[in-house]
This record gives structure tokens, sequence and C-alpha cells, in this order.
């Protein structure tokens, strides 16, 4: 008698993945380290087979150059955990937009002295796009606020003074 046998694979529990993404969503971004990966919308997609787990992350734009200290932030992190071997992944489509940042996490940009985003990346291939008026200064509330420069100290920011308060300020732009 041949008695013939099926690998199944590890199993996936729900604990398993929502441990792994709970380790992986700690990782602040390095840029502004007041914001999480998961705050920021970048962390994506966490998947566990055994102890085995695969990271699939979507950087703010193409060129962003603390994706590489994120990845190597959730290695360490999810490593750190007990977990392994971790692979981490970059996606590029869909593209990263400013409606993945949680509400939480616009909220500590806020209290960090960066103005938030402020309504919704417009649809691609949606038409004229449109445009912004104002942008809310975060220490004093003012609408009275002008830009100085396209790029802050990021790329996905802007420069702004508040004319009321006379402060700058980094806002995080829409995308």
């Amino acid at each position: 008698m041949v008695t013939i046998r099926t690998a199944t694979a590890p199993r996936r529990s729900p604990e398993a993945q929502a441990a792994a993404w709970a380790t992986a969503a700690t990782v602040v971004d390095p840029e502004i380290p007041v914001l999480t990966i998961e705050d920021l919308g970048v962390l994506r997609e966490v998947r566990v087979s055994g102890r085995a787990v695969s990271v699939v992350l979507t950087p703010t734009y193409s060129g962003c150059p603390a994706i590489e200290a994120m990845r190597d932030d959730v290695v360490a992190a999810l490593t750190r955990d007990g977990w392994g071997p971790v692979s981490v992944d970059f996606a590029l489509s869909p593209a990263w937009t400013t409606d993945w940042m949680s509400e939480e996490g616009k909220a500590k940009l806020r209290a960090y002295g960066i103005a938030a985003p402020n309504g919704h990346a417009p649809a691609r291939d949606a038409g004229p796009v449109r445009v912004q008026l104002s942008v809310k200064c975060p220490r004093c509330s003012s609408l009275r606020t002008r830009e100085l420069a396209r790029f802050g100290s990021t790329s996905c920011k802007a420069l702004y003074e508040c004319l009321d308060c006379l402060e700058p300020f980094d806002y995080f732009k829409v995308l």
C-alpha cells in the first residue's frame, strides 16, 4: 500500500497576522518621527506564513529617500519580536496618496507643527485639478497663510508662513 501525502501550507492565523501587522505598524517615519508608517499609510500589507513575514510598503513617491530606512526598520522590528525570515517589497502601483493617511496621523502632524493635508487627492484622469485656496496654520489656526516654497524639508511638504502669528510651518501636500 502506498500513501501519498500532500504538503500543506502553514496556517495563517488572524492572530499571527494581527501581531505581525502591529509590530510593523510601530515603525516611525524617519523624516517625520511623530508618524508611524501605518499613520502615513505607507504600510500596505503584511502576510504571515509560519514565522516568516512578507511586508509591502508603498513609498510616498517613487524617489522617496526614507523608504530604505523604513524597510530596514520594519525588518529590525519584526526580527526583534521573533519573526523571521522577513521580506519587504515596495509597491508603486497604485501610487500612494494622502488619502491613505489616518485621521490620527493628521492630528499628530498638526500637534507637531505641520499642517496636515486638507481635502482629497484628485482622482487620476478625473479632469481639472482643484486648486487649494488656503492652508490653516497649525499653531494659531489662521487661514491667512502664504506659500514661501513649493518644496519644504522633504518633497512631500511645502513651506508656508502664517500672516497672523508670523511663524513659518511645513504643509504636508495633498498628493
